[in-house]
């Protein structure tokens, strides 16, 4: 039994050493995930009320002639999720980098994961 956590913790460290810098972040981003009980963006669909937990990779204002928009892409590990909050031009806190977790109905627009208007929760910066 004990050789055989060995073998494992081995592996573990041996797979940890070889991975790339984006493999360990989204390794890290999905254990941060699942700690706050959030669900993975991977395994969320269409007309799906969830909250997923994750880093802010993009921040894009889209000035549009009927409606502006500010859209942030969420990458939790598993999957991107964009969150567009429709109407607004900027929001305190929502810059590259910071973490949050999102809830709200999960919708698909161009082959993509959309939250619109998602009640969210920034973390504070480590």
């Amino acid at each position: 039994m004990a050789t055989d956590q060995g073998r494992v913790s081995w592996r573990s460290f041996l797979q940890r050493l070889t991975a790339s810098e984006a493999e360990i972040e989204a390794e890290e981003l999905l254990r941060e995930s699942a700690e706050c009980g959030s669900t993975p963006a991977g395994q969320c669909s269409r007309g799906q009320v969830v909250s997923v937990s994750g880093r802010l990779r993009t921040v894009v204002y889209t000035p549009r002639t009927n409606l502006p928009t500010l859209e942030a892409d969420l990458y939790d590990g598993s999957d991107i999720v964009t969150l567009v909050w429709l109407g607004r031009r900027h929001i305190s806190g929502i810059e590259p980098g910071r973490q949050l977790t999102a809830r709200g109905r999960m919708a698909v627009r161009d082959d993509r994961k959309v939250i619109y208007n998602p009640y969210y929760e920034l973390e504070s910066p480590k």
